[in-house]
């Protein structure tokens, strides 16, 4: 059995929330689930759309269709209604600087916009993420490589239920740490050194923040993830929703 591919137990926990298979003028489309596995295998060699195998039809068929579901913001939806099941015992949010390969640049409304920019590691993007208490991806964003882990973790936090929100020390911050606290969550985040007075934390629940950079390791093993070739943003931020979706299916 092909690695790349989806068994019958996988695509059935997400079948019912892909649209309709009737084509224009009601003609039959192409099948979702050969769509999904062509996706799926460009998300994992990370090869040019244009050297998907003819076994999957025409490339230029998968490519208007994942670009049209990245539109409509399907994968999100997804994301979102398989991490209704998520372990509120905890929360970890955290981010990792991807590179942008020359050919992910050029698109309109420029890089900023693109969620392209310059940090240590180059030309890059940083994608931001929350998981919860078992490792499971609840909330994605991305932003420019050089933005500060702060900045997005605000609204990724916001409205996020949890006993705990566990998280290193980027995300020292009395706003955040504020609003944390009004949701009901305890904080469990060292402090900066720079800190007048260091708050006490507790160290055998700060262990579990492991999880999160386990998540990272997990999605980088899809190689259009680990390197950004998408020019627009909404459609690498739709390759990292795939890949977290298939770690909620088990893929």
């Amino acid at each position: 059995m092909n690695r790349k591919k989806l068994t019958d137990e996988h695509w059935n926990q997400i079948k019912d929330h892909l649209p309709s298979e009737t084509g224009r003028r009601g003609r039959p489309a192409k099948c979702n689930r050969m769509i999904v596995n062509a996706i799926l295998w460009i998300l994992r060699t990370g090869a040019p759309w244009r050297d998907l195998p003819p076994f999957y039809g025409s490339w230029n068929t998968v490519y208007t269709r994942f670009n049209r579901w990245s539109k409509k913001g399907l994968w999100q939806k997804i994301l979102k209604m398989l991490s209704q099941d998520s372990d509120d015992e905890s929360k970890m949010p955290d981010s990792s600087v991807i590179r942008a390969h020359q050919h992910a640049a050029g698109a309109k409304g420029g890089q900023e916009n693109q969620a392209l920019g310059r940090s240590r590691g180059g030309f890059s993007t940083k994608i931001h993420a929350v998981v919860d208490a078992l490792g499971y991806p609840v909330d994605l964003e991305l932003t420019p490589g050089q933005v500060h882990d702060s900045v997005p973790a605000k609204d990724l936090l916001k409205d996020k239920s949890a006993e705990y929100i566990i998280a290193d020390k980027a995300y020292d911050s009395d706003e955040l740490i504020d609003l944390i606290e009004s949701q009901g969550s305890i904080t469990v985040i060292p402090s900066r050194s720079n800190r007048k007075k260091l708050r006490e934390y507790d160290k055998h629940i700060y262990k579990e923040r492991h999880l999160v950079e386990i998540f990272f390791n997990k999605i980088k093993h899809y190689r259009r993830v680990a390197t950004r070739y998408e020019k627009l943003a909404s459609n690498y931020l739709t390759m990292v929703q795939i890949a977290s979706c298939m770690i909620w299916i088990g893929f």
